[in-house]
């Protein structure tokens, strides 16, 4: 596979170290930091975004699906890569394109890179769990593209916005609120077919403020850049 640039976070020194022998010996351009921290610093101070971030599930500060939501905040278009020693939760993978359990050799690594379709923009008539493809036929059929384009804009804008106000809501235990944004998400994203946002806020509906809603509400906003980027891939949108 053609040459990465790839950024290892990893609180380990070792399994830094290590990992960046083995990327750098297949040819990739490889950095380390040691912490989620750390790792959105560098995105937001370098001139460029890496093709793949490969990130410890497990460690001290950010970590896990808080870190991935982040990451896409900082506006990286990165392909996210979580790794650890064992099995996480399907929950803890929110946010992510893949996991590698370690340890892993680099043929191991890019089997995995290889199966994310790294270098092919994603088709999103085939990936029904973001954007359903039978309502987006049905859209287009009844309007014109740029009208169509627009209501993608709108709803994207609009989830945004929502969440600001339900982490508002959070901060000040307005679970009424909360809910109520939730779902107004939830229906918005129903018109258009954007599934998995639908289902992730029909879940914040249901169960309201917990403890785990940072990444609850960070996951909300993985899930829209990755339709927005789905979109603009099929060119259903323009890039903002």
């Amino acid at each position: 596979m053609a040459p990465l640039k790839i950024l290892v976070v990893d609180d380990d020194a070792l399994s830094r170290e290590l990992i960046v022998l083995l990327l750098t010996h297949a040819g990739h351009a490889a950095q380390a930091v040691d912490s989620g921290e750390a790792a959105i610093a560098h995105l937001v101070a370098a001139s460029s975004s890496p093709g793949l971030i490969l990130t410890d599930l497990q460690m001290p500060g950010i970590s896990g699906a808080v870190l991935a939501g982040k990451l896409r905040q900082t506006g990286c278009t990165a392909t996210l890569l979580a790794m650890s020693g064992s099995r996480p939760e399907d929950h803890a993978l929110n946010g992510f394109d893949g996991f590698l359990l370690k340890p892993f050799d680099v043929d191991t690594l890019e089997a995995v890179i290889e199966g994310t379709s790294l270098t092919q923009k994603p088709d999103v008539s085939s990936d029904a769990t973001v954007l359903d493809p039978e309502t987006r036929r049905k859209l287009a059929a009844t309007m014109k593209p740029e009208k169509l384009s627009q209501l993608y804009y709108l709803c994207l804008s609009d989830v945004r916005k929502r969440v600001a106000i339900m982490r508002q809501a959070a901060a000040t235990n307005d679970d009424t609120t909360y809910r109520r944004e939730a779902h107004s998400i939830k229906g918005g994203c129903g018109l258009i077919g954007a599934t998995e946002l639908q289902t992730i806020a029909a879940s914040a509906e249901d169960r309201g403020i917990v403890t785990n809603h940072v990444a609850t509400l960070d996951e909300i906003l993985v899930a829209c850049d990755r339709l927005e980027r789905m979109l603009v891939a099929n060119q259903l949108i323009s890039p903002s």
